[in-house]
């Protein structure tokens, strides 16, 4: 073990990953070894499989020997590699968030893996800031002088990533909340999928006055295409659960009294910690897909500064629960409830007739290209025509009624959508830009997208159709420093 101490050196990796690193590579050339032990059966050449193992060891004995990391006092360097030297290094005002993760052998071993976000990361993960890894102990001295929090006394025990004391539970799992495990997008591609078996059965039954003994077979293939069907569905909810439970097992939500700081740790198998800074998380967005909603349930993450989209994992703070308990944990984060409770304003007439032309026209489209199939090749299809333009109804009216915005004690809060609907609040404190963005469609009925440009999570939030004048007064409204420059008034 290598605790972190004030000397301004560098420092290694715990030497117990010379037990993983090495075993690792072995994995990694296993089909070349294997090829190697064929190529050699029967010959004398069994020599060629020690050095077939000797050589995917030595790489992981390398790459311990060329690891190491120091913390100065402003900055977090890491470098790596024999022949290509990389040295990572980033200023710790830029640390969003830190990431410790186990696998089964690193807990076995008492070990964690560190990852630092930053918002600097290459789209190649070149700059990835990763120690692979450290004991329990150095971990949680890093994540503090990393997140300047006051870390808990080593106890000697290597059971678990949680350590911190002084930190007030905000919410853990209830095993009731595996009923929303289905109900996520993945849900709503297995519903359709189902729904589209279904249609496909029934249409391999010719339905007639008389049933004849064909006509009683055809019968028992749908009855048997149908028991498969559910049965494909029971094994995908099924599914749906253990990975649910696989990913959040044990999960708890905290927050450190001392700096306000939150710390959310999860996982059977591979436990995960996640820190992050308080003064980086500049809203929330509360995932509502359809199936979600209609259940009652939501999800929520953290708009983190900073964090880029391939570390969005890095920003949930509540997995698929009920709705109460995501507003409340949302009330929490942004420190009241207005944000979440406000009433909406609508954008108008001009709004709800775009979503009514967007939501019915491809519906429209299909229905007529259900109708020629009804007419040329069998009625069923009219089904699919009157099912097609229902849909795009109830999909117009449920986009309509979600559609709105609100200032709000400090925030921009923006919905829309509805199979994938979500509200997003966002400190306006943390706007860096404003853009209005219209297509030729938008600047025909009068509207524009207001963007609110933001260094955290998808880097926006946009507010939908909102007639030209009215986005330029919520922009002004919200933050008219920024604007006024640009403004004549």
């Amino acid at each position: 073990m290598d605790p972190i101490d004030d000397v301004l050196g560098w420092h290694r990796l715990d030497r117990r990953m010379l037990l993983v690193h090495p075993v690792r590579e072995v994995v990694r050339f296993l089909p070349v070894l294997i090829g190697l032990l064929l190529f050699n059966r029967g010959t004398e050449g069994g020599y060629w499989g020690l050095i077939g193992v000797a050589i995917p060891v030595g790489l992981g004995l390398l790459r311990y020997v060329t690891t190491s990391y120091r913390l100065t006092s402003g900055r977090v360097e890491v470098r790596s590699g024999l022949l290509n030297k990389r040295v990572v290094s980033t200023p710790l005002d830029r640390v969003r968030t830190v990431d410790l993760t186990a696998s089964p052998i690193h807990r076995a071993l008492g070990l964690v893996t560190v990852r630092v976000g930053t918002g600097q990361s290459s789209e190649k993960g070149d700059g990835r800031l990763v120690l692979d890894g450290l004991s329990v102990a150095a971990a949680a001295q890093l994540r503090s002088r990393l997140l300047r929090v006051s870390a808990a006394p080593d106890d000697g025990t290597d059971d678990g990533i949680e350590r911190a004391t002084h930190r007030r539970i905000v919410l853990t799992l209830d095993l009731s909340w595996v009923r929303f495990a289905p109900l996520t997008s993945a849900g709503v591609v297995i519903a359709g999928a189902a729904l589209g078996l279904v249609a496909q059965a029934f249409r391999t039954v010719e339905w007639a006055p008389t049933i004849d003994e064909h006509e009683l077979q055809r019968l028992g293939v749908t009855v048997l295409v149908l028991g498969g069907l559910a049965t494909v569905v029971v094994v995908l909810c099924v599914l749906a659960v253990v990975g649910y439970l696989v990913t959040n097992f044990g999960f708890v939500l905290s927050q450190t009294a001392d700096d306000g700081s939150w710390h959310l740790r999860r996982g059977l198998f591979t436990t995960r910690e996640t820190s992050l800074d308080d003064a980086r998380v500049s809203g929330v967005s509360i995932g509502e897909p359809l199936s979600l909603r209609l259940a009652g349930g939501a999800r929520l993450s953290a708009i983190v500064t900073g964090l880029g989209k391939k570390q969005q994992g890095s920003s949930v703070l509540v997995p698929p629960a009920p709705r109460r308990e995501v507003d409340r944990v949302a009330a929490e984060v942004l420190r009241g409830g207005g944000p979440i409770t406000v009433a909406l304003v609508p954008h108008g007439s001009r709004a709800v007739r775009r979503r009514w032309t967007r939501s019915l026209v491809p519906a429209a489209a299909v229905a007529v290209a259900a109708a020629l199939a009804a007419y040329y090749l069998s009625a069923w299809f009219v089904v699919v025509a009157l099912v097609a333009l229902g849909a795009g109804v109830v999909l117009a009216i449920d986009r309509a009624r979600g559609l709105g915005h609100a200032l709000v004690d400090g925030h921009l809060v923006a919905r829309s959508g509805s199979l994938t609907r979500r509200r997003e609040a966002l400190a306006t404190g943390s706007v860096i830009g404003w853009n209005l963005r219209s297509t030729w469609f938008q600047r025909r009925a009068g509207l524009a997208d207001l963007v609110a440009t933001t260094a955290g999570g998808r880097q926006h939030v946009r507010v939908l159709d909102l007639p030209e004048d009215d986005a330029v007064a919520l922009a002004h409204a919200a933050h008219g420093g920024l604007l006024e420059p640009f403004l004549v008034l």
